[in-house]
This record gives C-alpha cells, sequence and structure tokens, in this order.
C-alpha cells in the first residue's frame, strides 16, 4: 500500500507559478513510476506529467510541455510538479499517482492522492 499527500496548491495570478508536492508513505517510492493528473470543473481527469522510477524518463502532455517539470527524490520519498507561466485553464484539482509502469493516462496508476486545488486567476 501506498499513501500520497498532495501540497502546494492554492491561488496564483496568470502568468505566475507553483510548486506541488506529493509525499509517500507506506512504501518507498524508489521502484515506482509517478505520475501528475489534473481535473477541471465539468471535466475529466487529464494526464499532465509522469516520471519513471530512476528519474531518467519524463514524460508530459503537450498542453504543458516547456512550463511543468516533474522530479522526484527518492530519499524523501517525494515527487514534485513545477508549474510556471500558469493560464488560467490551468485551474483545477490536482492528484499525483504511483503506479508499476510510466503512462499517459489513468489506468495503470494503483494509487491516488486526495487531490490539491490550483486556482489560476486572469
Amino acid at each position: 500500500q501506498v499513501q500520497l499527500v498532495e501540497s502546494g496548491g492554492g491561488l496564483v495570478q496568470a502568468g505566475g507559478s507553483l510548486k506541488l508536492s506529493c509525499a509517500a508513505s507506506g512504501r518507498t517510492l524508489s521502484t515506482i513510476a509517478m505520475g501528475w493528473f489534473r481535473q477541471a470543473p465539468g471535466k475529466e481527469r487529464e494526464f499532465l506529467a509522469a516520471i519513471s522510477w530512476t528519474g531518467g524518463g519524463t514524460y508530459y502532455a503537450d498542453s504543458v510541455k516547456g512550463r511543468f517539470t516533474i522530479s522526484r527524490d527518492n530519499a524523501k520519498n517525494t515527487v514534485y510538479l513545477r508549474m510556471n507561466n500558469l493560464e488560467p485553464e490551468d485551474t483545477g484539482v490536482y492528484y499525483c499517482a504511483a503506479g508499476p509502469v510510466v503512462a499517459g493516462y489513468s489506468d495503470p496508476y494503483d494509487y491516488w492522492g486526495q487531490g490539491t486545488q490550483v486556482t489560476v486567476s486572469s
């Protein structure tokens, strides 16, 4: 079992930055892949970024490529999502997820956090 807790969300103006954290407990993160997703009001949850268990492979949705950076610190059992140049369209609840393989969709991820709200004002 893996418990995931996101933090770092909040209200930011367009063009601003935030860094989200996802702290894991119950099992070391060092052998599992991690992903970030978000769900905007009235929309389906969408993939944002993923990182392999070594940290050597990172993958991004086209909508965030160049603006968001995923990273991990296995010693701290924490995964991060650095978000720059935020847009109002980035508003939503952000979730981290853990699973056996890197994937750009929800199904392979076995564990999910409770989410953290990000609101970008125009």
